[in-house]
């Protein structure tokens, strides 16, 4: 067949091959749950999937981003360039999940020996773009254009100063020759039942920072307090003004922001005030001139507060991963697309999500679309299903096909569009 389906005829197709692998895709992805990997120790499962693609005729590159694989698939007829992203690490996260493929892998991680489990996930995510890329092979001489495959690692975060995944592919090239004009991804979360996809324009996903505040006071004993400066009282007042930040200070109506302060140290003895106290947070935001904006606003809070009571505050923000911004005309396009490749009664509009992705990194090269895919049993219900990152997290399997179907529908539909 030398001609692209009509996309009723398209759809059906893909649907149809999608079932017929389904079995394959569900043993790939236990297979990758069973044998989890870190970020930037990904070498198993990155193995299993350059393999694949080797198999499928893909020209392969490895050791992409460190532990990456980029598969590039050129079709039979001249056309764009579309790029599909799975992410491929796991979590320092003790599985308490009762199935035979459970997880009892070990691995070291900063310093320590953890427990290592996919409980965000990513083990469906390769599994899912496997299943793509046999799909696109078999339709490989009607595709017009090119696909290109990335197998990304450390999405979650190495922690040891490395930069993320999706960085370290681009720095090595994976979005260079032959470039992309639009990249997809997709990531299932219990929040939506099985086979359920949310996806929305603008900020899907927000922007992640690490924030540290180190407050410098004077010891003294407990007994008498004015002897000193005590940083645990002014630690106090700032974590509690940094509330009024997103809370009122800035517009409620024009996006969501966070402001947590998570962990707090100071002092070692019940009856003596410290010189020190150190803090840490993070911030979230869904715009990026918000994001900025609340930086300034904790400096001055934090410093202020602190000179208030005699005492100095040093604020530290560590820059994380941008807003996961989705282009509004492609998302626009993207939405009627998806509707035609698994149906307009399985799509709907996600709210915005206070979780962060490195996605967003390859988004702000490439314009991108990124949509959330549920997997939450259909006897379970998503407000009480465990969350991703949870040790009891799980995937209702059957949804997968779905995750298929969409990127695949969604990369020859692209190309078709654009060609």
């Amino acid at each position: 067949m030398d001609t692209i389906s009509p996309p009723h005829e398209l759809a059906e197709r893909i649907s149809a091959a999608a079932l017929r692998i389904e079995d394959k895709v569900i043993a790939w992805r236990r297979d990758i749950h069973q044998n989890p990997e870190l970020s930037y120790q990904e070498t198993r499962t990155a193995a299993l999937a350059a393999k694949h693609l080797t198999m499928l005729g893909y020209e392969v590159k490895t050791g992409v981003g460190i532990t990456g694989v980029l598969g590039i698939l050129k079709g039979g007829k001249p056309g764009g360039v579309v790029a599909l992203r799975a992410d491929m690490d796991a979590l320092p996260v003790e599985e308490r999940v009762d199935v035979p493929f459970a997880s009892r892998a070990k691995a070291q991680w900063l310093g320590q020996t953890v427990p290592v489990m996919h409980a965000c996930g990513h083990d469906a995510h390769v599994a899912i773009l496997m299943g793509v890329a046999e799909i696109l092979a078999e339709m490989r001489a009607e595709i017009p254009g090119t696909v290109k495959l990335l197998f990304q690692p450390n999405e979650e975060g190495s922690y040891d100063g490395r930069v993320s995944g999706a960085q370290a592919m681009i720095d090595a090239g994976a979005l260079g020759d032959p470039a992309p004009s639009a990249i997809f991804g997709l990531h299932v979360t219990s929040l939506q039942a099985s086979g359920q996809i949310a996806l929305r324009p603008g900020g899907l996903m927000a922007s992640a920072d690490s924030l540290k505040i180190d407050i410098q006071g004077r010891q003294t004993h407990g007994s008498s307090p004015w002897r000193g400066v005590d940083p645990v009282v002014t630690a106090a007042q700032i974590i509690m003004a940094l509330q009024t930040i997103p809370s009122r200070q800035l517009d409620a109506t024009l996006t969501p922001s966070v402001v947590t302060i998570a962990t707090v140290h100071g002092g070692v003895r019940a009856n003596i005030i410290p010189d020190t106290v150190h803090m840490q947070g993070t911030i979230r935001t869904h715009d990026e001139a918000v994001r900025a904006d609340i930086w300034k606003r904790i400096e001055k809070t934090a410093t202020a507060i602190a000179e208030t009571q005699g005492a100095k505050a040093t604020v530290t923000v560590h820059q994380g991963v941008p807003v996961t911004y989705n282009d509004p005309p492609l998302t626009a396009w993207g939405t009627k697309s998806l509707g035609r490749g698994v149906g307009e009664e399985r799509i709907s509009e996600s709210r915005p999500v206070m979780g962060a992705e490195d996605f967003s990194i390859l988004a702000q090269k490439v314009p991108g679309l990124f949509f959330f895919l549920g997997v939450t049993p259909p006897d379970e219900d998503p407000h009480q299903a465990p969350a991703n990152h949870s040790p009891l997290f799980h995937i209702h399997e059957p949804a997968l096909k779905y995750g298929v179907r969409s990127l695949a529908y969604l990369a020859i539909d692209y190309l078709r569009r654009t060609g």
